[in-house]
């Protein structure tokens, strides 16, 4: 839930900065575009600190090699992914290579759905889960459909 709070936060504090005046944010996919740069620290920072990096390792399905691995190259393609959301000529493609991101990272969250006994952080009901994620999926498109000029 942190993940999808983060987003509608920092996408409200976006456009309320552009109302103010903030050029940088003068419409809603560059809203949106911080939101989910907001999403993104929130959960690329997760891929590095305990539990829930433990967490991530262990809902990674057995079938991928290296799950470690696996985890902190794609907590850095959040972080990366975020700082391209953030820099105007970069931010079509982020925001297009981050919903692929988050669609190809989805089935470590069906594989914890289905776990006897999951991590505790990673509990959420597989329907809210995916309607979250096509939030998340979405979002990305908005931007990454919304910037291009």
């Amino acid at each position: 839930m942190a993940p999808l709070i983060a987003l509608v936060l920092g996408t409200l504090a976006a456009r309320l900065a552009g109302w103010l005046g903030l050029d940088y944010v003068d419409g809603w996919p560059t809203a949106i575009a911080v939101g989910l740069a907001t999403m993104l620290v929130v959960t690329g920072v997760a891929h590095f600190v305990n539990p829930l990096r433990r967490d991530m390792i262990a809902i990674v399905p057995p079938r991928l090699p290296a799950p470690t691995l696996l985890v902190t190259i794609t907590g850095v393609l959040e972080l990366l992914g975020a700082a391209g959301l953030l820099y105007p000529p970069a931010r079509p493609a982020a925001a297009v290579s981050l919903a692929v991101l988050m669609l190809v990272m989805f089935p470590a969250n069906v594989y914890a759905a289905r776990m006897p006994s999951p991590p505790k952080s990673m509990t959420t009901h597989l329907p809210l889960r995916t309607l979250e994620q096509l939030v998340f999926v979405g979002a990305a498109l908005v931007v990454g459909l919304g910037s291009v000029q």
